[in-house]
């Protein structure tokens, strides 16, 4: 009598990662929690994917030690490690809940799923097909066939992050209209910033990440907060409405949320179609006690359409700004002055963040750096594609997020809109050259401050880094505005030294108040250092003509 097909995830390998020694290799659930000392990182197809499955393994983690409920417990795990006996436990307990071609529970599947005609290709769960835009892509001619491990953590992926737009609809599903659902919205991490504290190690980084359930202003309810594979395998629909009100009931029901109805068909060398339709789908509205690994922001617009007080919404990453331009929303939120005249926070950091500031705080972990890794999607038209993936990340001090001494953590933030004024200083620079050369003025602006936010990326992320607890807030300040002062100006030089013989010449200009003026580069130069002045008074600045004097010397 032959066998089910299987392809069991606790001990076929499938999950993609980087050892401590640089090697890459592929591990089972089993084998990543036995060897998470030595594993540096997962690494996933995409980088979104690694996030997908790190909520996995933190889903699983929680719910084998049915905790951590406090920070004791916490503090236990982390001087004695992963507890790796209980975890292979569970895994053994739940072991055909984890079997990717399981006849009648197949993993984050459902085995009834089914639509008029036949399924479709695989690459219907693969963020990385293009979509009308076959070029500068490993997937040029689509995905007709995935192997089992890749299909695995595609899956996960798709409900995670799958696009929204018009999907077939199933049989059963009472949202079919004419044969289709129509958009509903992308996978419940596609609303996200997404944010995680990375450890050297994945055993840390699990850890790390593996949050206490009293942890203040996050909502759990541990008997009812079970992963998706302790729930009944799903049908085809959305679930009871009733069911749907009161859940996600903690952050193992959320890491592991079905936000699609999936089903895989498949021969004995991998899967070769996929049927994917909506399931559970889930506003992103006011989840904020519930999600830890976002930001969030109060959104009046929501309020005013939703009819409701108070609306946070999750704050996605600006793919045009570096991790540590956004470093305010990653520090700030929910300050205690505005607590305490009753007002609402503008916006609320990442309570994961809170978690890595109270370990160190209240528990035995020492203020050490943090790598604060940031992971998002961009969509396009409608949602219906992936337009871009944003990893990131951003080294601080953890002392940076301690509410109770926030002096720090106010000169960091400070400290990006220093340089935020620097790189406006140089771009209105460069405008005011193409200006008295009778040029457009974008082009050069934006070229400029292109230019100098890559300039002073690497040198603030150093001086981040570099914090200490034992620093004063406005020393530290001043001597991050002497370097980008330094910096722009070198980048004032440049600008100034490309300038055409136009801008040299200058022309005359009518200001707003109808005044004629004429201007050329050396005005141009003495606005520059004005305005950079203003943006950096703690630097000592030389005087305003130095550069165009430097500059006249040398031709």
């Amino acid at each position: 009598m032959r066998a089910d097909p299987s392809f069991d995830l606790t001990r076929c390998r499938w999950l993609p990662v980087r050892m401590r020694d640089g090697t890459e290799d592929e591990l089972s659930l089993r084998e990543v929690f036995e060897q998470a000392a030595q594993v540096q990182r997962l690494v996933g197809d995409v980088p979104t994917q690694e996030f997908a499955l790190l909520r996995l393994l933190l889903a699983i983690t929680h719910d084998a030690i049915q905790g951590p409920v406090d920070l004791e417990q916490w503090q236990e795990l982390w001087d004695g490690g992963l507890p790796v006996e209980d975890i292979t436990a569970y895994l053994n307990e739940h072991r055909h809940r984890f079997d990717l071609l399981h006849p009648t529970e197949p993993f984050l599947q459902c085995a009834r799923l089914e639509i008029a005609g036949e399924a479709g290709s695989p690459d219907r769960i693969v963020a990385d097909v293009p979509n009308g835009a076959p070029f500068f892509t490993m997937r040029a001619r689509g995905a007709p066939r995935l192997g089992f491990a890749e299909a695995a953590r595609w899956l996960l992926h798709a409900h995670a992050f799958d696009t929204s737009g018009i999907k077939t609809g199933a049989k059963g599903d009472p949202r079919v209209k004419n044969g289709k659902v129509y958009p509903l919205g992308v996978g419940w991490a596609g609303n996200l910033g997404g944010v995680l504290v990375e450890g050297d190690t994945l055993s840390e980084t699990l850890l790390l990440n593996l949050i206490a359930f009293d942890t203040d202003n996050l909502r759990t309810d541990p008997a009812r907060d079970l992963p998706a594979w302790r729930h009944p395998s799903p049908g085809p629909g959305q679930m009871d409405p009733l069911e749907l009100s009161s859940r996600p009931a903690g952050v193992r029901d959320l890491y592991t949320w079905q936000s699609r109805r999936v089903r895989l068909t498949y021969d004995a060398h991998g899967v070769t179609g996929a049927i994917l339709g909506y399931g559970d789908t889930l506003a992103p509205h006011n989840k904020h006690q519930l999600e830890p690994m976002t930001g969030w922001r109060r959104s009046p617009a929501q309020e005013k359409k939703l009819g409701l007080a108070q609306v946070y919404w999750p704050r996605e990453h600006d793919p045009s700004r570096s991790a540590w331009r956004g470093l305010g929303a990653l520090i700030a939120g929910n300050a205690p002055s505005g607590e305490q005249r009753g007002e609402a926070a503008a916006i609320v950091r990442p309570r994961i963040l809170d978690w890595a500031a109270r370990l160190s705080v209240e528990g035995d972990l020492p203020a050490f750096l943090i790598r604060a890794r940031l992971f998002g999607v961009v969509y396009g038209t409608q949602q219906s594609v992936i337009d871009e993936i944003i990893d990131d990340s951003v080294t601080m001090p953890l002392v940076l997020l301690h509410r109770e001494d926030h002096g720090l953590g106010q000169a960091a933030v400070d400290a990006v809109a220093d340089a935020e004024a620097a790189v406006s200083a140089l771009g209105y620079f460069a405008a005011d050259l193409a200006f008295a050369a009778g040029a457009e003025t974008e082009p050069p602006k934006e070229a400029a401050r292109h230019l100098a936010f890559a300039t002073l990326d690497g040198p603030f992320r150093a001086w981040l880094a570099d914090l200490r607890p034992q620093d004063d807030p406005s020393r530290v300040r001043a001597v991050w505005q002497q370097q980008a002062h330094d910096m722009v100006r070198r980048l004032g030089y440049e600008v100034l030294r490309e300038a055409g013989d136009a801008a040299w010449e200058g022309r005359v200009i009518e200001t707003k108040q109808g005044q004629a003026l004429w201007l050329n580069a050396p005005g141009a130069e003495r606005s520059f250092h004005a305005r950079l002045r203003k943006a950096l008074p703690l630097a000592a600045t030389d005087s305003p003509g130095k550069a165009l004097d430097e500059l006249e010397a040398r031709t």
